[in-house]
């Protein structure tokens, strides 16, 4: 995913797996509002109804999670804000394989300059829409960051 000197490419949570959040969300309310028998059963599952619904608004909203910009920008976008850093503000990006549920699961960590401060960006395939080694691949491509040795 090389982009073109002004296109830009992005990445983020695929839209159908949103769909599914949020049409879970809606029958998990539903069977919240039709089991008029057992109260403490209808709280749980309103309260995942509600869960579900949060992460979907969520999600929605941060799409497109991560993009590349003409003029080699890098966007990642938040819940409240988006934030864009340029080549010289990405000081590192870096593959790092967690263990999770008995496998060793990959997210790419970012770290950036954020101000006075410094910043350390994980990004999953679930934020990603794709594997992180090729969004590091595309980073590394455009010259916003440098392979790790």
């Amino acid at each position: 995913m090389t982009p073109v000197d002004n296109s830009v490419v992005e990445w983020s949570t695929p839209t159908s797996a949103i769909a599914l959040l949020g049409i879970s969300g809606v029958a998990l309310a539903v069977c919240a509002v039709a089991i008029p028998t057992d109260p403490p059963g209808r709280a749980l599952v309103g309260l995942a109804a509600i869960g579900l619904l949060v992460m979907t608004v969520i999600r929605a909203r941060q799409r497109p999670r991560l993009a590349l910009l003409p003029g080699r920008r890098l966007a990642v976008r938040g819940v409240y804000r988006n934030t864009v850093y340029t080549q010289d503000d990405v000081r590192q990006a870096r593959i790092v394989r967690y263990p999770r549920l008995g496998r060793r699961i990959p997210m790419l960590e970012v770290d950036v300059a954020h101000g006075d401060s410094d910043r350390l960006l994980i990004f999953s395939k679930w934020d990603l829409g794709t594997h992180p080694d090729d969004v590091l691949d595309a980073l590394v491509a455009n010259g916003m960051a440098r392979r790790p040795t």
